[in-house]
Protein backbone atom coordinates (compact mmCIF):
# COMPACT_ATOMS: atom_id res chain seq x y z
CA UNK A 1 0.00 0.00 0.00
CA UNK A 2 1.37 3.30 -1.30
CA UNK A 3 1.03 6.75 0.77
CA UNK A 4 -1.79 7.91 -1.36
CA UNK A 5 -3.95 4.90 -0.15
CA UNK A 6 -3.02 5.09 3.23
CA UNK A 7 -3.88 8.57 3.77
CA UNK A 8 -7.02 7.90 1.51
CA UNK A 9 -7.73 4.84 4.14
CA UNK A 10 -6.97 6.95 6.92
CA UNK A 11 -9.47 9.77 5.90
CA UNK A 12 -11.78 7.75 4.50
CA UNK A 13 -11.67 5.66 8.15
CA UNK A 14 -12.52 7.68 10.68
CA UNK A 15 -15.58 8.36 12.85
CA UNK A 16 -18.27 5.62 13.19
CA UNK A 17 -16.83 4.04 10.11
CA UNK A 18 -13.35 3.59 12.56
CA UNK A 19 -15.50 1.86 15.66
CA UNK A 20 -17.24 -0.84 13.31
CA UNK A 21 -14.06 -1.34 11.19
CA UNK A 22 -12.43 -1.96 15.12
CA UNK A 23 -15.04 -3.79 16.28
CA UNK A 24 -14.82 -6.25 13.39
CA UNK A 25 -11.56 -6.66 13.63
CA UNK A 26 -11.48 -7.32 17.13
CA UNK A 27 -14.49 -10.22 16.89
CA UNK A 28 -13.40 -11.71 13.91
CA UNK A 29 -16.00 -13.55 13.12
CA UNK A 30 -19.30 -12.35 10.89
CA UNK A 31 -21.60 -10.12 12.19
CA UNK A 32 -25.08 -8.87 11.04
CA UNK A 33 -26.21 -4.88 10.86
CA UNK A 34 -28.22 -5.61 13.84
CA UNK A 35 -25.27 -7.00 15.72
CA UNK A 36 -22.87 -4.33 14.73
CA UNK A 37 -26.00 -1.50 15.52
CA UNK A 38 -26.47 -3.30 19.14
CA UNK A 39 -23.02 -3.24 19.91
CA UNK A 40 -21.85 0.26 18.70
CA UNK A 41 -25.03 1.47 20.05
CA UNK A 42 -25.84 2.87 16.91
CA UNK A 43 -29.32 4.77 16.74
CA UNK A 44 -30.48 2.57 14.11
CA UNK A 45 -29.55 -0.54 11.91
CA UNK A 46 -29.68 1.74 8.87
CA UNK A 47 -26.76 3.61 10.39
CA UNK A 48 -24.62 0.70 11.14
CA UNK A 49 -25.18 -0.74 7.34
CA UNK A 50 -24.11 2.56 5.77
CA UNK A 51 -20.27 2.32 7.77
CA UNK A 52 -20.34 -1.17 6.80
CA UNK A 53 -21.21 -0.70 2.84
CA UNK A 54 -18.50 2.22 3.42
CA UNK A 55 -15.99 -0.52 4.70
CA UNK A 56 -17.23 -2.77 1.95
CA UNK A 57 -16.82 -0.07 -1.08
CA UNK A 58 -12.82 0.15 0.14
CA UNK A 59 -12.29 -3.28 -0.27
CA UNK A 60 -11.87 -4.26 3.92
CA UNK A 61 -15.03 -6.24 4.39
CA UNK A 62 -17.46 -8.40 2.11
CA UNK A 63 -21.02 -9.36 2.64
CA UNK A 64 -21.51 -13.30 3.00
CA UNK A 65 -24.86 -14.14 0.28
CA UNK A 66 -25.57 -16.45 2.49
CA UNK A 67 -27.42 -14.69 5.83
CA UNK A 68 -25.84 -11.41 5.02
CA UNK A 69 -23.20 -11.19 7.38
CA UNK A 70 -20.55 -8.95 7.23
CA UNK A 71 -17.08 -10.15 7.53
CA UNK A 72 -13.47 -8.80 7.81
CA UNK A 73 -11.06 -9.17 4.62
CA UNK A 74 -8.51 -7.03 4.95
CA UNK A 75 -6.55 -5.69 7.77
CA UNK A 76 -4.87 -2.57 7.37
CA UNK A 77 -1.89 -1.14 9.98
CA UNK A 78 -2.87 3.06 10.06
CA UNK A 79 -3.36 5.46 12.45
CA UNK A 80 -3.39 3.88 15.85
CA UNK A 81 -3.45 0.43 14.49
CA UNK A 82 0.04 0.47 14.10
CA UNK A 83 0.77 0.18 16.94
CA UNK A 84 -1.24 -2.88 18.16
CA UNK A 85 -0.91 -6.81 18.06
CA UNK A 86 -3.42 -8.83 17.10
CA UNK A 87 -3.21 -12.60 19.01
CA UNK A 88 -6.05 -14.51 17.89
CA UNK A 89 -9.49 -11.99 18.97
CA UNK A 90 -7.20 -10.31 21.51
CA UNK A 91 -5.47 -6.82 20.27
CA UNK A 92 -2.45 -5.63 22.65
CA UNK A 93 -0.63 -2.71 22.59
CA UNK A 94 2.61 -3.53 21.04
CA UNK A 95 4.59 -1.63 24.08
CA UNK A 96 2.37 -4.26 26.13
CA UNK A 97 4.90 -7.23 25.03
CA UNK A 98 7.95 -4.26 25.28
CA UNK A 99 6.69 -3.70 29.47
CA UNK A 100 6.24 -6.89 30.58
CA UNK A 101 9.48 -8.41 29.01
CA UNK A 102 11.58 -5.38 30.30
CA UNK A 103 9.47 -5.89 34.20
CA UNK A 104 10.43 -9.85 34.13
CA UNK A 105 13.93 -9.52 33.47
CA UNK A 106 14.02 -6.22 35.81
CA UNK A 107 12.22 -8.48 38.47
CA UNK A 108 14.81 -11.17 37.71
CA UNK A 109 18.08 -9.37 38.47
CA UNK A 110 16.33 -8.00 41.48
CA UNK A 111 15.52 -11.19 42.77
CA UNK A 112 18.52 -13.52 41.67
CA UNK A 113 21.30 -10.68 40.83
CA UNK A 114 21.81 -8.02 42.50
CA UNK A 115 23.62 -9.49 45.35
CA UNK A 116 24.03 -5.83 47.42
CA UNK A 117 21.38 -3.39 46.33
CA UNK A 118 23.35 -0.37 47.84
CA UNK A 119 26.25 -0.68 45.83
CA UNK A 120 26.89 2.00 42.93
CA UNK A 121 26.36 -0.31 39.81
CA UNK A 122 23.69 -1.91 41.46
CA UNK A 123 21.81 1.05 42.45
CA UNK A 124 22.51 2.20 38.89
CA UNK A 125 21.32 -0.53 36.88
CA UNK A 126 18.11 -0.89 39.39
CA UNK A 127 17.34 3.03 39.11
CA UNK A 128 17.52 2.75 35.51
CA UNK A 129 15.85 -0.71 35.01
CA UNK A 130 12.50 0.75 37.09
CA UNK A 131 12.91 4.18 34.88
CA UNK A 132 12.87 1.69 31.47
CA UNK A 133 9.94 -0.41 32.63
CA UNK A 134 7.58 2.86 33.84
CA UNK A 135 8.48 4.51 29.90
CA UNK A 136 7.49 1.40 28.56
CA UNK A 137 4.11 0.56 30.94
CA UNK A 138 2.96 4.10 30.37
CA UNK A 139 3.65 4.10 26.74
CA UNK A 140 1.15 0.60 26.39
CA UNK A 141 -1.48 2.61 28.63
CA UNK A 142 -1.44 5.71 26.55
CA UNK A 143 -1.58 3.74 23.32
CA UNK A 144 -4.29 1.44 24.69
CA UNK A 145 -6.14 4.48 25.69
CA UNK A 146 -6.47 5.97 22.09
CA UNK A 147 -8.70 2.94 20.75
CA UNK A 148 -12.11 3.79 20.03
CA UNK A 149 -13.69 2.53 22.36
Amino acid sequence: MNVDDETKLEYELRGKAWKVYWFLLKTGSPLSVREVQRALHFSSPSVAHHHLEQLRDLGLVEKQNIGGHYVLVGEVKIGVLRHYVKLGKLLFPRYFFYAVFSTIFYAAYLLFLAQDLFMRENLFIAVFGAIVCAIFWYEAYRVWTMRPF
